[in-house]
């Protein structure tokens, strides 16, 4: 059952060579002019989630004191 499986791949039509191009184009102006727009955004979004990723340093630790 490919419709639930996320590792399957969409069954895509077989396109002439410049079908292609011009469909990569396209998906290639879309994306940009979104980024162009919402760029910000996205990596706002994306720096503000690596923050909570990161191990704070407890700071009322002596500089001297070791790890383990």
């Amino acid at each position: 059952m490919c419709q639930h499986d996320l590792r399957c791949e969409p069954r895509l039509p077989p396109l002439s060579d410049e079908a292609v191009v011009e469909i990569h184009d396209f998906l290639h102006h879309v994306l940009t002019t979104f980024e162009s727009r919402y760029g910000d955004q996205i990596y706002r979004y994306y720096d503000d989630r690596s923050q909570h990723n990161l191990i704070e340093t407890d700071q009322n630790l002596p500089a001297d004191d070791p790890p383990f």
